[in-house]
């Protein structure tokens, strides 16, 4: 597992003991299924998130799971609970349009030719910011123009590079060298020639969508979530996207059918005559 989920798995199961040592439970085997539901209801009167409550919960299954392999418990008493529904959020997007103002930003410096780089392969292979900042110089082959990514669960996947990407990377790679130490192979580097931080991408980001003059907040995941969708809304290729995406679960990707349905229906009400508001 990544430090990130290392990290979120420690506090999820610090607060199940914290519920624990408030309601005076003396051990593990005196947690029941009433117990957990209790520490459910209670993390929501808390004010936490639904989709934040199924992670706790996700988090103390996999914990009973644990306890019941080393022989501390029966049962799992995580197994029935459930956690308050969430409330469908489309991811957003920019569209094409946004998506090229944005892209076609002034490069007249080391760090904005880096900038536009990182920016232009989110966009390109839809990666995540994790996958972003991991990359090293081995990982880009500009002649086949491929990228090949560690995603999530040590699964390996080669995306496409497109030709403004692939531009762009020239491009940055060419200054790089005069900034980078000699121990670090990281792509994206920062002044100190040491690798950006996935907090310094996020604001490099946030910073050109301003100048941009976007009206909206952008942040690193907004590419992916455009890439995704503006393959599907060209190519219908549901399966291929999720390929392209590294998605476990189709069930997924199946959101940006959604996004995708959301377009078409702009498009019907805005061209078909029966639809028009008057």
């Amino acid at each position: 597992m990544s430090a990130h989920t290392a990290g979120a798995y420690r506090s999820d199961l610090a607060s199940l003991l914290g519920f624990c040592e408030r309601r005076a439970i003396p051990a593990w085997t005196a947690l029941g299924n009433a117990e957990v539901r209790s520490f459910a209801a209670a993390e929501h009167a808390g004010g936490l998130a639904p989709r934040s409550i199924q992670r706790r919960l996700s988090a103390v299954r996999t914990f009973c799971e644990f306890l019941i392999r080393e022989g501390c418990v029966r049962t799992n008493a995580a197994q029935e609970v459930r956690a308050p529904k969430t409330k469908k959020r489309l991811p957003t997007t920019l569209d094409a349009d946004q998506m090229g103002r944005f892209l076609e930003f002034r490069v007249d410096d080391t760090l904005s030719m880096r900038d536009k780089a990182i920016m232009e392969l989110f966009y390109s292979s839809g990666l995540r910011l994790s996958e972003l900042v991991g990359l090293d110089l081995g990982a880009i082959d500009l002649l086949d123009r491929t990228v090949r990514v560690d995603g999530k669960g040590s699964k390996t996947r080669i995306l496409p590079i497109g030709r403004f990407a692939v531009t762009a990377l020239q491009r940055w790679l060419a200054e790089r060298a005069a900034l980078a130490r000699v121990d670090d192979a990281a792509i994206f580097i920062g002044r100190s020639g040491r690798r950006l931080t996935p907090r310094a991408v996020q604001l490099r980001v946030d910073t050109w969508a301003r100048r941009q003059g976007l009206g909206v907040h952008v942040h690193p995941h907004m590419f992916r979530h455009s890439f995704a969708s503006h393959l599907l809304e060209s190519s219908t290729d549901l399966r291929g996207v999720q390929e392209l995406l590294g998605h476990a679960d189709i069930s997924t990707t199946q959101i940006y059918t959604h996004l995708d349905f959301q377009h078409l229906a702009k498009v019907y009400d805005a061209a078909h005559p029966r639809a028009r508001r008057r």
